[in-house]
């Protein structure tokens, strides 16, 4: 395995653990803890994932540079892509939302009683990140 390989391999299965680590595990658990109310749940949510996209964006750099240094088989690129993608649109489209909507919840504006559906989009994108990561990291691995 050259060092470029190596490198995006180590970057996508790190990027990848973080994500499944906080979105699937740390941001359900944190509001059943005892004492945890909902605007406590918030502003560690908002750090968290504030602190999370921030290595995403590095760790999606890294990824980036290995494959452009390296030769990646066409797999890797698209599925690496993906993933890239899926991380912008979170940030530029869905994270602005959802900040604007977590204001208002903790504003205890009309908005506060509702179900967010933003979540669910954001959701979704973390999951077509996550496949991406996978099938990127395996192809790296399998190269």
């Amino acid at each position: 395995m050259s060092a470029p390989a190596a490198v995006a391999a180590a970057a996508i299965f790190f990027w990848l653990g973080m994500v499944a680590a906080i979105s699937f595990l740390e941001a359900p658990l944190k509001f059943r803890a005892p004492g945890v109310t909902l605007p406590i749940g918030l502003g560690i949510g908002r750090l968290v994932f504030k602190a999370l996209n921030g290595c995403e964006v590095v760790l999606a750099l890294v990824v980036v540079a290995a494959l452009v240094l390296g030769a990646p088989s066409v797999v890797v690129v698209v599925a690496a892509g993906v993933a890239v993608v899926a991380l912008l649109a979170q940030l530029v489209a869905v994270r602005p939302r959802l900040t604007q909507r977590s204001n208002a919840v903790l504003a205890g504006g009309p908005e506060s009683g509702k179900r967010s559906r933003v979540h669910f989009v954001y959701l979704g994108l973390e999951l077509v990140k996550v496949i991406g990561l996978l099938v990127a990291g395996i192809a790296v691995l399998a190269g």
